[in-house]
């Protein structure tokens, strides 16, 4: 019988679709699951954090369910591997892969000790349906565009999910965890907690749950569905699959099967499934695109770079006077998720009607998104400001006010998330003061906030500000 393996758990939270935990179970003896909390976890921010705390008390109990546990440790990986290493006898260590390039740099220097030493260490796909490394154009160069990316892996084959163990084969004895709850994960997020919980759908069975009603409810009018704000016409998964609650590959195949069945909004799907994958070529092939203008030519542009500045506070508390901006933004304060639209209209209202760095954008989403993913949001930011992989021209600015017009003719959707102004505010309007920082002074009675910068106004400066630079 084989040594002990340990099932080194990270954005995998799950147990079926899992690579590494079905080679770890072949492999033959007792696994160890094991949750590390290093420098990686504790630079997330507050709201990615908390929503990782949800997931891995879930997590804990299915593994219960299946006749395991999962162990918590602290500290830097490889000494806390060392040590159970140490403490169990194990003889291997598998992993699903990560792809930003401290999670890259982390994995390899493990990998190359822990091989050092006769011992197995294996990392595995799950998190991404196409390698990145195995995706690339036809002079064998990484993509650069959208597009031509979808038409090399459309035809693709894609792997088919992997059943979940009926039981995990468990040590005779486990070594000792620590409390997940002494960890407070969810203590930056403050009175907010409460608030963005219960929007939370939060686990694998939850996940899948939310997968199956949107492909029997939801995915024949996505195409046009996924455009109103105010209506439940997306799948709401990228929540679950920022932590890998669900596997890329389970949604993939539940979209293929309804693209067979004729569902019209299939093929929209199957290219936002795909989208998420070109935002990890992207930052596989480029990682500067996480931190840094990923084209070189913005680098001298003129952005408002000062995160206290009067107008970027208005933004973030949803006091802009535009109400699709300040709707998105409450949506995103309340619930921890923003509409797809939404994001694209509050980011480009950020970035090119207050002329303000994608950055100060960027770290605001991070703090607040419970679907945080750190491909997905830098690619998103650097698409709206211009300075990303857009196809598109970067001159191209939202309009806000008829981009409301047309998404939401009736107001449906600032009246879900907008207090001021109303005889009777509705109870999400309302859940924006229950979460807000007690240092805003806000309250439901204050009058509507008059646009700082009106939509014409902000389009003909960031015009302007594009002709001067030379773009």
């Amino acid at each position: 019988m084989s040594g002990p393996t340990l099932l080194w758990l990270r954005r995998d939270l799950r147990l079926s679709d899992h690579p590494a935990l079905t080679a770890a179970i072949a492999r033959g003896g007792p696994v160890i699951p094991v949750f590390i909390r290093d420098g990686l976890v504790d630079e997330q921010a507050a709201a990615p954090k908390f929503r990782l705390g949800l997931g891995l008390e879930v997590l804990e109990k299915s593994l219960q369910d299946h006749g395991s546990r999962l162990i918590f440790r602290s500290g830097e990986a490889q000494t806390a591997l060392d040590a159970l290493i140490a403490k169990t006898g194990a003889t291997a260590v598998y992993w699903t892969r990560g792809y930003d390039a401290q999670s890259v740099a982390r994995d390899s220097a493990i990998k190359a000790s822990l091989k050092g030493r006769g011992l197995e260490a294996r990392s595995f796909g799950g998190h991404l349906m196409f390698e990145p490394w195995d995706v690339q154009t036809k002079t064998g160069t990484p993509f650069k565009v959208y597009t031509p990316f979808w038409n090399s892996v459309r035809g693709r084959h894609v792997e088919a999910p992997l059943p979940a163990p009926s039981k995990i084969p468990a040590p005779d004895h486990w070594p000792e965890s620590e409390a997940l709850a002494d960890w407070a994960l969810g203590a930056a997020m403050r009175r907010g907690a409460a608030v963005v919980g219960r929007f939370a759908q939060t686990g694998e069975a939850a996940a899948q749950t939310r997968l199956a009603s949107f492909i029997e409810n939801g995915i024949a009018r996505y195409a046009d569905a996924r455009d109103l704000p105010s209506v439940d016409g997306t799948s709401c998964l990228s929540e679950n699959l920022s932590l890998g609650e669900i596997s890329p590959h389970q949604c993939w195949h539940a979209a293929m099967r309804a693209r067979e069945e004729g569902k019209q909004g299939a093929e929209t799907f199957l290219k936002e499934l795909v989208w998420r994958e070109f935002s990890y070529h992207l930052m596989h092939h480029t990682p500067h695109i996480l931190s840094e203008n990923w084209k070189p030519d913005w680098d001298k542009f003129p952005w408002n770079s000062d995160p206290e500045h009067p107008h970027v506070l208005a933004w973030k508390q949803g006091r802009t006077g535009i109400p699709f901006v300040d709707a998105a933004m409450r949506e995103l304060y309340v619930t921890g998720r923003m509409h797809n639209r939404g994001r694209m209209i509050v980011a480009s209202y950020l970035t090119k009607h207050l002329l303000t760095h994608w950055k100060i954008g960027l770290q605001w989403f991070d703090d607040c998104l419970i679907d945080w993913d750190p491909a997905a949001n830098a690619m998103g930011w650097q698409w709206a400001a211009g300075s990303g992989p857009d196809a598109a021209p970067y001159f191209r600015v939202f309009n806000p006010v008829t981009q409301l017009e047309k998404f939401d003719p009736r107001g449906h959707y600032p009246a879900k998330w907008l207090a001021e102004g109303r005889r009777a505010p509705s109870e999400t309007a309302l859940a924006f003061y229950d979460a807000i920082p007690l240092s805003w002074p806000l309250s439901p009675s204050d009058p509507l906030p008059k646009p700082i910068v009106t939509s014409e106004a902000g389009r003909l400066r960031a015009l302007s500000a594009y002709e001067n630079r030379g773009f």
